[in-house]
């Protein structure tokens, strides 16, 4: 049996990501040219992807992109909800040249646009819902990488990457994956390989706009609802209290500012005929 190199083998623990996150669960149909990288069929008829052959494949394609001298000519294109925030991602950590959302046609052939573009290396999300781009590409003589289902048309794809490209955790699992091998590959920042990368999956994951307006809308519930001077309120103890509250002063007009002293001579209180001489 060959011995592989020990970079063209995972680890356990990307396995175990790529095993949660479905990555090697395919559909019940089949294209022909991707048979080879097919383990076995279920009995419910869904074909599963060998994650072997999955890593050799992605270990290739990020060797592509670090061979690109300039990381800006690297083109990563997603017209899918799914992968545009993957791709923003990928762009911002390897610099690459995202174009996420609807494609301009003519963006790789029309000179006239202001959206046209060069680049020297083209990394597809889905061959089937990005085939304006891989079509414009085989028109210029640009090389593509994809990520490919079971049934994902392989027309002008250069490097096949088999995967779950339809579900939002298995394709943000992928990009970040992609990601991590080239900085791997870059040793930028010092990264060395079987050190942790300090960037979680979850930044590579799609998540629904109704989703963020819920979480934005309980974290203006926490919020208390008054300030003071620009900083929180802090409730006043005993004494604060006390010299916020000057209980012995009085307003001028109230006979003076000196506090009125209790009478505690009970002998000399005006009774009977006293009042009485008092009062002529």
């Amino acid at each position: 049996m060959a011995q592989f190199p020990a970079v063209l083998n995972a680890h356990e623990e990307d396995v175990q990501k790529m095993l949660a996150c479905q990555v090697h669960i395919g559909s019940r149909n089949l294209e022909p040219a991707m048979q080879r990288y097919i383990w076995k069929r279920r009995n419910d008829g869904v074909f599963l992807i060998d994650l072997q052959k999955t890593w050799e494949k992605l270990t290739l394609a990020a060797r592509i992109i670090v061979a690109i001298e300039n990381p800006q000519d690297v083109c990563v294109v997603s017209s899918r909800d799914f992968g545009q925030r993957a791709v923003l991602k990928f762009a911002k950590y390897t610099g690459a040249t995202a174009l996420a959302g609807r494609w301009t046609p003519g963006t790789l052939t029309n000179q006239i646009q202001d959206k046209f573009t060069e680049p020297r290396l083209l990394v597809l999300t889905d061959p089937r819902t990005d085939h304006q781009p891989i079509r414009e590409s085989s028109y210029v003589n640009i090389p593509t990488i994809a990520f490919c289902h079971t049934d994902s048309p392989l027309r002008h794809v250069d490097v096949v990457i088999p995967c779950n490209n339809k579900g939002k955790h298995a394709i943000g699992l992928m990009w970040w994956l992609l990601a991590r091998e080239v900085l791997y590959l870059r040793n930028t920042q010092g990264m060395i390989r079987g050190q942790p990368w300090d960037v979680m999956v979850d930044l590579f994951l799609y998540r629904a706009p109704e989703e963020q307006e819920k979480d934005e809308a309980a974290q203006t519930l926490e919020e208390p609802a008054f300030q003071r001077g620009g900083e929180w309120a802090q409730p006043a103890t005993g004494e604060q209290w006390d010299q916020q509250q000057d209980w012995g002063s009085q307003p001028s007009e109230w006979g003076g500012g000196e506090p009125a002293q209790p009478n505690t001579n009970w002998d000399s209180t005006v009774v009977g005929s006293s009042w009485d001489a008092a009062q002529e």
